[in-house]
């Protein structure tokens, strides 16, 4: 296994055959494409009416925190080299379901079983695919029609309203931001420090680098997945939470597109899809970006289907230039 900028220091490195030799610099493309989209925004968001202006920046803060708190589990899944799960926003619309139905309990309890119900949903699916070594990406589209198809059957396909307001709370602002930002940023911090202070936050990069030598050093692969498949269930419980308080109701879509924004945000922050490489925080800033552009178009009046197609082919680009990165290494 090689070792980058990325992984976690202090571990036992064992060159693969046909590893990289060490180069001259050379740009990285990922980095590259970031810089020029970037610089290309500037213009566009100075000559945009209303874009910078202090309450659309909450705004744009405030849509980075539902997408950005899922891509951040959904990132430690993807260095576990487990790809991508397709069934976050189905997890997400149930979690909802469950904290709306359940405040006659208590906010506490209901938050509880919620946090539970997401991470139970979810654990599963990665137990599935750590020890029996299952596709994701199949078992997670699978896992998606049946976990919708299991709120659509039980909600009737109706709208789920509290009986009492006390999860408003979770609305509130601090310092003139909403909760849920400070939720995302302590989740980023968390799962960054997971990742390069724990064992099995590093051994989640050795796993994705490399399951089959993982496996054969002695590493715990089935329960190291596992334990980033639970974390990512935590991450779209928390989600789903924030997404039922704020909406003060739910139905079957109310996940709306948040397994493809997250997915997006995770590789535009520059995680390998095939594992063993990426951030948290790196992944906080592909949450910004995607949402910076979806704020950019929706001012400018363009349509969720031209918001999805922007974001669609910004993450093709990604892929390719990511894929193209990971060729060039092992030249």
């Amino acid at each position: 296994m090689t070792t980058t900028d990325d992984e976690p220091r202090g571990q036992v490195a064992v060159a693969m055959p046909g590893a990289p030799a060490a180069r001259g610099w050379r740009p990285d493309p990922l980095g590259v494409l970031l810089l020029v989209v970037v610089v290309a925004l500037v213009p566009v968001a100075v000559t945009t009416d209303r874009f910078l202006t202090l309450d659309n920046a909450r705004a744009i803060l405030a849509a980075t925190a539902f997408v950005g708190i899922t891509a951040v589990g959904a990132t430690l899944v993807m260095i576990a080299g487990s790809a991508v799960s397709m069934a976050a926003s189905q997890t997400a619309t149930v979690v909802a379901m469950v904290f709306l139905s359940t405040q006659d309990l208590g906010l506490s309890v209901a938050l509880l079983l919620s946090l539970l119900c997401g991470i139970a949903i979810t654990a599963v699916q990665g137990v599935v695919i750590g020890y029996w070594e299952a596709n994701p990406i199949v078992l997670t589209i699978a896992a998606g029609f049946a976990i919708g198809g299991t709120a659509t059957w039980l909600s009737g396909g109706t709208t789920v309203y509290a009986e009492d307001d006390a999860y408003d709370v979770l609305n509130s602002t601090v310092l003139g931001l909403p909760v849920a930002v400070y939720v995302l940023l302590v989740v980023a911090l968390v799962a960054e420090w997971v990742l390069r202070r724990t064992t099995p936050g590093r051994q989640m990069f050795l796993v994705g680098e490399n399951r089959g030598a993982a496996r054969a050093a002695g590493l715990p692969v089935g329960r190291v997945i596992g334990v980033a498949w639970a974390f990512f269930g935590l991450c779209i419980a928390i989600t789903g939470v924030f997404l039922a308080s704020f909406n003060t109701s739910a139905t079957v879509s109310l996940g709306g597109t948040l397994t493809l924004d997250a997915i997006a945000a995770v590789l535009v922050g520059g995680t390998a899809i095939t594992g063993g490489r990426g951030s948290a925080l790196r992944t906080l800033g592909g949450a910004v970006l995607i949402s910076v552009i979806a704020n950019l178009l929706l001012i400018r009046g363009y349509s969720t289907g031209a918001q999805i197609l922007v974001k669609g082919v910004l993450v093709l680009v990604v892929v390719v230039l990511v894929h193209l990165r990971s060729t060039r290494g092992h030249r």
